[in-house]
């Protein structure tokens, strides 16, 4: 690892190239964008379209725990390649769906095969970077993750825009020209990931059985739920935000035509994305001092706080002041869930138990937009509030599962 830190200059080099892919990966973030625009097209109902999203999530947190149980058999680079063409594709796809108007085939597209191509590329950038920066774990970590957490802002404020004002709204060549895209940026930034020289493999199968053991103890089921609560709280509004703001502008002004609240969703998804993708950088820097469990601790009980508010706030303005406030903490949990994990567990270890850490990405990634979905399908007037409450209990659950997790750093 000594190597490693020496060669500084590439380490940093490789550090920026993982943070570029996981900036085109967090595109995926933006489906609140689509969302609304997609049910109303095609008729779908909010929870039979917020599927397609699910899925993505589910799937990444699927396959990125297998991704990180044969990092170093396969290596990061061809995992990446690998899953950026599929992500890339997942798009692709989705074009024939929505040219056929086939809910089942956007499924199939964007959820499974862009949703596997986003686990895959997923945890490679991570504990690519773990590996060349013992010394920097929260920061550099952080970094990579927050590009992902940015990677909305990309889609809502560029790509989508500029693409369906060129195919006049047409969702169907906008999805194929943002595949397009993504098939020539993605993999020239994923072509440039690979482990520091030592790194490269050794003792395989006894880590898999050492982490198995690690996987099933206390302290990382701990882990588990409560950073599966964090996920679902963010999913809310990641797969919603859009949605639910225009709601409150339309009670607020009868008279506010479509083109604005497109717009001011999509502000809302650009400026969250920020907060999102900082979250991941200041909560990881603020872990290397404070301690990772005492930190997602003081992250959870903002967005305590914030979702209790939330229930009697009807003003636009501070709904969006909230919801800022939840991607920060939301992306704070990916920030200091690489090193908590590292710390834990032990530098060796940490690619395969943070790959199954990661199932709890693609569970919540059910559950928050399905519980939200279902607000809007059945309880239309009240679905935010119905939603905040039920956030608010799995957080509270969360904060005190973590006073049952034993704070020692691995030997």
């Amino acid at each position: 690892m000594k190597s490693a830190m020496q060669n500084s200059g590439k380490r940093w080099f490789i550090a920026v190239m993982a943070t570029l892919v996981h900036l085109c990966l967090g595109t995926v973030y933006a489906w609140s964008f689509f969302q609304k625009t997609v049910s109303e097209t095609f008729g779908w109902s909010n929870s039979e379209t917020a599927w397609a999203f699910s899925l993505a999530i589910f799937m990444l947190g699927v396959t990125a725990s297998w991704g990180g149980q044969n990092l170093q058999k396969f290596g990061p680079r061809k995992l990446a390649l690998i899953g950026a063409f599929l992500y890339a594709f997942g798009y692709i796809i989705s074009y024939f769906a929505l040219q056929n108007e086939s809910l089942w085939l956007l499924y199939f597209g964007y959820g499974i095969v862009g949703g596997i191509g986003l686990g895959l590329a997923y945890v490679t950038p991570v504990a690519t970077v773990s590996k060349w920066f013992p010394d920097k774990q929260g920061l550099v970590t952080g970094l990579v993750v927050m590009g992902f957490g940015l990677g909305a802002l990309l889609m809502s404020k560029l790509l989508a825009p500029i693409f369906l004002e060129y195919f006049e709204k047409d969702l169907a060549k906008t999805f194929l020209a943002i595949g397009i895209t993504l098939l020539v940026l993605l993999p020239f930034f994923a072509n440039f990931l690979n482990l520091p020289t030592e790194e490269k493999s050794t003792g395989i199968s006894a880590e898999k059985l050492s982490a198995t053991k690690e996987i099933l103890s206390p302290n990382f089921i701990f882990i588990w739920l409560i950073f599966m609560f964090n996920v679902v709280a963010g999913m809310i509004f990641i797969s919603f935000q859009s949605p639910l703001l225009q709601d409150l502008l339309k009670a607020e002004s009868v008279n506010i035509d479509t083109a604005t609240l497109e717009k001011s969703g999509a502000t809302l998804i650009a400026i969250s994305a920020l907060f999102n993708g900082l979250g991941r950088f200041f909560w990881g820097s603020i872990s290397d001092k404070l301690g990772r469990v005492t930190t997602f601790r003081l992250l959870l009980l903002i967005e305590m706080g914030v979702f209790a508010s939330l229930i009697f706030i009807k003003s636009p303005i501070l709904f969006s002041v909230g919801v800022c406030l939840i991607l920060l903490n939301y992306g704070g949990g990916f920030g200091v869930l690489p090193s908590l994990i590292k710390d834990f567990f032990g530098t060796k270890l940490m690619p395969i138990v943070y790959g199954a850490a990661l199932t709890a990405w693609g569970v919540g990634g059910i559950l928050g937009p399905q519980i939200t979905a279902y607000m809007k399908d059945h309880f239309a007037e009240n679905a935010g509030l119905y939603a905040y409450k039920v956030a608010l209990v799995l957080i509270a659950l969360g904060i005190g599962l973590s006073f049952f997790v034993k704070n020692k750093k691995a030997q």
